[in-house]
């Protein structure tokens, strides 16, 4: 989809303004992407110059000094640096096993499902019955695997950089609620602090929203075939793949030999591009993961042509 990158558009004949009428409120290509994320995931989108661009936006909006955060463990670990930044402002946290109950004095719930790069999932009996404000970081599995609106989140956050987009072209952040309410605090802070989506990112989403079912299945098939055969590999200790969308981790020995190896897929950060990457999270998230952990996000490549590139990055030196 083409963008328009205009940041203004005049009054009407009244000297009204319009729908549009500053890009900081909202633009033309934003609003048709959020009306088709929001179709998509059943609720109201809003979309962010970044995922983290969402999660601040998120937590400065229902949160204030003395609120408690329980946030799951091993769930992406920029959610847990933003919390340790936002301390002086008296926004507490405390990680627990979302594969079960969160604390009972938590007045938000934070979970991700699946968790980035652990790749648990949360406990949605167990949220439901939480009286505090539940957010979902749906980012892995997207609205094709996980409608989070509809097993009791409040609010679903993505960073739409990862598969929602999927061609790693765009830094883009979204969030999606039911309750009038709340989209109303998340827009009206959105435009107070700038953090709004350009036209240029939105226009990817669109784009990426065309090809999401057909991509994320493809990526499905692929990703269930590489955790299997990873199993059975006597260089790898530990396996971690949800059963859907397309993020394994997995450990060995050495992760940086490994990592260097590859030819197919990309030794880079970040994840859900139909190119196939593949890192250490050890150098950026230190011990609150295993020292070994591999993040692989699989693409669109032929299954047999990654394995084959796996398969000579993990045979001995």
């Amino acid at each position: 989809m083409d963008a328009d990158r205009s940041t203004i558009w005049p009054y009407d004949a009244n000297g009204e303004p319009g729908d549009f009428f500053y890009a900081r409120y909202a633009h033309p290509t934003g609003a048709a992407a959020e009306a088709k994320l929001g179709a998509l995931d059943g609720g109201d989108a809003l979309l962010y110059a970044s995922g983290m661009g969402a999660e601040t936006t998120t937590i400065l909006a229902f949160a204030q000094p003395g609120t408690k955060i329980a946030l799951a463990q091993g769930a992406y670990f920029g959610t847990s640096v933003l919390l340790h930044d936002l301390a002086r402002w008296g926004v507490t946290f405390v990680e627990y096993d979302q594969t079960g109950p969160p604390p009972a004095d938590a007045d938000i719930v934070w979970v991700e499902s699946p968790a980035n790069p652990l790749l648990t999932v949360p406990d949605w009996d167990a949220l439901r019955a939480h009286p505090g404000l539940v957010v979902c970081d749906a980012t892995v599995s997207t609205p094709v695997y996980l409608k989070a609106l509809d097993e009791g989140a409040d609010v679903v956050v993505y960073s739409a950089t990862k598969f929602l987009t999927g061609s790693h072209n765009a830094l883009l952040g979204a969030t999606v609620t039911r309750d009038p309410v709340k989209t109303a605090a998340l827009r009206e802070l959105r435009t107070h602090a700038g953090i709004v989506a350009s036209a240029q990112s939105s226009a990817s989403l669109i784009d990426g929203l065309d090809s999401l079912e057909e991509r994320m299945r493809a990526i499905t098939v692929s990703a269930t075939e590489l955790a299997q055969r990873l199993e059975a590999h006597p260089a790898v200790t530990t396996v971690r793949y949800p059963g859907f969308s397309g993020l394994i981790s997995f450990d060995v020995a050495d992760p940086r030999i490994v990592e260097t190896k590859t030819q197919t897929i990309l030794n880079a950060t970040s994840l859900g591009g139909v190119r196939s990457t593949m890192e250490s999270r050890h150098r950026w998230e230190g011990d609150r993961i295993p020292v070994g952990l591999l993040r692989l996000s699989v693409g669109l490549e032929p299954v047999d042509e990654l394995w084959a590139d796996l398969e000579q990055a993990l045979a001995p030196t």
